[in-house]
């Protein structure tokens, strides 16, 4: 299908991500439905989806690294860890403000976001995967209350 420009959907989707956008938005607005690129709309809906989830697994793991190390590295404890654990603590609970469907999903990977981090703790700081617990030693409220540290 053509569009106002001359360019059929899906090559507007291609050749100018930011115009297919203003021009969905546009057609939405004016109820101009049997124009609308259906198909890459719904795409970029799902996949917004798919990134919310990505970032805070991401965010979880960070948090829970650092807690890591500040517990199993006292003597290392740095102040761009504490200042690592705030900023993804405060991700975390921003991504859980503006999408509180996420809560479940957090619980949901909470463990594998820890096997996660305890890799990369085990990485960053040259200790052995067995000198970090089976299980989280951390609940999932604490990994978000801004004021616990181990």
């Amino acid at each position: 299908m053509v569009t106002q420009l001359g360019i059929d959907k899906q090559s507007l989707y291609e050749l100018d991500y930011l115009k297919w956008i203003e021009t969905t938005v546009e057609k939405l607005r004016s109820q101009d439905y049997s124009n609308v690129d259906w198909e890459n709309l719904i795409e970029e809906i799902e996949s917004m989806g798919r990134s919310d989830r990505r970032s805070l697994e991401s965010n979880l793991m960070i948090v829970i690294m650092h807690l890591l190390k500040w517990q199993f590295q006292p003597e290392l404890r740095s102040l761009s860890w504490k200042s690592s654990i705030v900023e993804h603590r405060r991700r975390i609970r921003k991504a859980l403000k503006d999408s509180p469907s996420l809560k479940p999903y957090l619980e949901e990977i909470f463990s594998e976001c820890y096997w996660d981090a305890v890799e990369q703790a085990s990485a960053e700081t040259g200790l052995a995967l067995t000198v970090f617990p089976q299980l989280c030693p951390y609940t999932y409220t604490e990994v978000l209350d801004a004021d616990f540290m181990p």
